[in-house]
């Protein structure tokens, strides 16, 4: 498979748009439809829908969803020694750069007398997805787990597919029992979505979901989110993808490794270089083909290559606009003056500067999260964080002679929008009577 090459300057407005179109966004129609059915069946039935979608989906027969205390315990003992501490140093990193973001109370007088307050208080239950389709992604289960239990939310479920034999991948256990959850389900797909946001017979209800996974669950989360009987979501977090801008000075086999290392999660991934120089380009075409031949998941990138792209542009500038027009998950900066660009990279997941700094870091153990938005809502959504398991109340505390302050402020506006009553509840205690 040879990504083919594209002039910028030579694409009209349409064959532009056409070009970073993401894959999965051609499939919504039928994905929504057949994504709906699953919640109703889910959301009606309970638990025998969800036994019954598992056998039908994931081709795994489980009786009990739960995962046992004797499932954790085997999982752990199925990984040696270097598996266990790998895992270790991601939780570190994660919780690390994690903890930083923990905010203090704020307590403002916002004039003598008027006392204003911001706080925040994790939210009461959240249900994790972690992803085990093509590939099982303990790493998930650290971005997951570590901030909700940092944010130190009183119930925190979390939810994987079986595998075929009815048992959950070890190495996911162990990532999400070592970083704090407790209560874990072997259930996976929109299904998984469903239970915890509606709730059955043995999976509890929660308030707000997060995780990445594929077009369905991405489209179940959508679903829910929009449903008042449903949950809240963290962000919309699809199939993986890459954008690449690099210049002449950039590595061709850095470059293509970075791209391949997208376009193996999956066959709707999708990976772009925008390049300012064409021999880069054809040298990227060229270094792809080679390490594509060595890899154990060549056929899941060679489909997901099908529908990426090099981009030729004149300037670095015009590649920092496509990126920020398109809105990747991940960004990575193989450019001179790495940093000068990064100040004008605004809508990304998140960014690698640098020759030295692949995504794989990111993924992994960096201490950055991975769980990010895709199909451009980078433009509007950040990527997960502490916050998002937290929710902030306002208090406001004000005394007599505060009050007194803004009585004229606050009477003349109710009155200004025809609110009586709004009047009357400062008018009365500053014993006025009805304004």
């Amino acid at each position: 498979m040879t990504l083919p090459i594209y002039s910028w300057s030579e694409l009209s407005l349409n064959e532009r748009s056409e070009i970073l179109r993401r894959p999965a966004a051609k499939l919504d129609g039928s994905i929504r439809a057949d994504t709906a059915a699953i919640l109703e069946q889910v959301r009606s039935e309970g638990d025998a829908a969800v036994c019954a979608l598992t056998a039908r989906l994931d081709g795994a027969s489980v009786e009990n969803s739960r995962i046992s205390n004797t499932e954790i315990d085997a999982a752990i003992a199925a990984l040696d020694s270097e598996q266990v501490a790998a895992i270790d140093l991601a939780i570190r990193n994660v919780r690390t750069f994690h903890t930083a973001q923990l905010s203090k109370p704020i307590r403002v007088e916002t004039m003598p007398g008027v006392v204003c307050e911001r706080r925040s208080h994790a939210i009461d239950s959240v249900g994790l997805y972690v992803p085990a389709g093509t590939a099982p992604l303990p790493s998930a289960a650290v971005m997951l787990a570590v901030p909700a239990v940092l944010a130190e939310c009183p119930r925190i479920i979390m939810c994987t597919p079986p595998r075929p034999d009815g048992s959950a991948d070890p190495a996911v256990l162990t990532a999400a029992t070592r970083a704090g959850v407790t209560e874990i389900y072997k259930i996976g797909g929109a299904q998984a979505i469903a239970a915890m946001a509606y709730g059955t017979e043995s999976v509890p209800r929660v308030n707000k979901l997060f995780g990445p996974g594929n077009a369905w669950v991405t489209c179940a989360k959508s679903l829910v989110s929009g449903d008042p009987d449903g949950a809240a979501i963290d962000l919309p977090a699809g199939p993986s993808e890459v954008l690449v801008i690099a210049d002449e000075n950039a590595s061709a086999e850095f470059v293509a490794a970075d791209l391949l290392s997208q376009a193996e999660h999956g066959v709707d991934s999708q990976v772009i270089l925008l390049s300012s120089d064409k021999q880069l380009a054809v040298d990227v075409q060229h270094e792809v083909q080679q390490q594509l031949s060595g890899l154990s998941r060549a056929e899941i990138a060679t489909q997901a290559l099908q529908h990426s792209r090099i981009v030729l542009v004149d300037a670095v500038a015009t590649a920092v606009d496509i990126s920020n027009q398109y809105a990747p998950e991940h960004l990575i900066l193989q450019v001179v003056e790495a940093r000068e660009v990064l100040s004008r990279c605004r809508n990304a997941g998140s960014v690698f500067v640098g020759p030295w700094t692949p995504e794989s870091v990111g993924d992994y153990c960096s201490g950055t999260n991975h769980v990010l938005p895709t199909y451009g809502y980078a433009s509007s959504f950040s990527g997960l964080g502490v916050d998002q398991f937290l929710r902030q109340m306002t208090v406001q505390e004000v005394s007599r002679d505060g009050l007194r302050q803004l009585s004229n402020a606050v009477i003349t506006l109710a009155t200004m929008e025809g609110l009586d009553a709004h009047a009357a509840a400062v008018s009365r205690r500053l014993g006025e009577g009805p304004a």
